[in-house]
């Protein structure tokens, strides 16, 4: 039963990816090595467990190494490659998107600039998202500087 619940919950994380526009796979590494015990685990063994190729995983394991959720670890084996969750991952990530978030706020407030110069008003199309970026870049930065701040330890 055990394994099918994992099964279910690595599939999830794998969707949850997809729909925002990453690969599958990368949702699908991620998501054995949320849940592996050790939580460290070889390029090898991701792809057995996976039933994927050393090519897929690497590549969605570099993906995932850029964008701060894992990291590369000593193998106790020679000539293998481990990963494992970064700890603090989930912090990296949001605040990698926080960056494009913020573009996405000077992006809007060029256009902003643009309309009033052309018709002296502003769109509510851009108005919108100049607003909603304002805001995420007001008060994201406190609210993950609250969560690096909570000891977890490994417990809920």
């Amino acid at each position: 039963m055990r394994y099918y619940e994992e099964k279910h919950f690595v599939e999830d994380i794998s969707l949850y990816f997809e729909q925002m526009g990453l690969p599958r796979m990368a949702g699908r590494v991620l998501g054995v090595l949320l849940i592996s015990d050790p939580p460290e685990q070889s390029l090898t063994d991701l792809c057995e467990i996976l039933h994927a190729s050393k090519s897929s995983v690497s590549t969605n394991t570099r993906l995932l190494t850029e964008m701060g959720l894992i990291e590369r670890v000593a193998s106790p084996l020679p000539r293998q490659v481990s990963f494992r969750f970064k700890p603090g991952g989930w912090t990296v990530f949001i605040r990698q998107r926080l960056k494009l978030w913020a573009s996405l706020h000077d992006i809007a407030e060029q256009g902003l600039e643009l309309l009033q110069e052309r018709q002296g008003m502003a769109d509510d199309r851009l108005q919108e998202a100049h607003d909603i970026f304002s805001l995420i870049e007001e008060e994201l930065p406190a609210l993950l500087e609250r969560v690096e701040s909570k000891p977890t330890g490994g417990k809920r």
